[in-house]
């Protein structure tokens, strides 16, 4: 049975990333309470980059993501950060969800995605 690899996040009772086959999970959220929802956006997904990097991967092998906002009335704006940061290729685009929800903090998005390894 292969192992379930998993990296340790810094909150208690969670990782940030886990690995199973040829499969990884992720989260970002960022909860800094002067950045708006685009810079909010901007950090997670550079949060999302370094974790698939660390795991062998990329954006480009996203298989899912699932998008909670604060606030609904933000997608636009989140919307034109996520557009940028995934490229024009359709070939790259996960299937994705995006959902009004509670958020922690100062969180404004949070971001869980599903890739393929490399």
């Amino acid at each position: 049975m292969q192992p379930i690899r998993r990296w340790r996040g810094q909150p208690q009772g969670r990782n940030r990333m886990a690995a199973y086959q040829d499969l990884v999970w992720t989260v970002a959220t960022h909860d800094d309470r002067a950045a708006d929802i685009q810079e909010q956006t901007r950090r997670a997904l550079a949060v999302l980059d370094k974790n698939l990097a660390e795991a062998g991967t990329d954006k480009t092998r996203l298989v899912s993501a699932q998008v909670f906002l604060a606030d609904m009335t933000m997608k636009t704006q989140f919307d034109a950060v996520w557009n940028e940061w995934m490229g024009p290729d359709p070939d790259h685009w996960p299937q994705r969800a995006c959902v009004g929800a509670t958020l922690a903090g100062h969180c404004l998005v949070e971001i869980i995605v599903v890739a393929a390894a490399k």
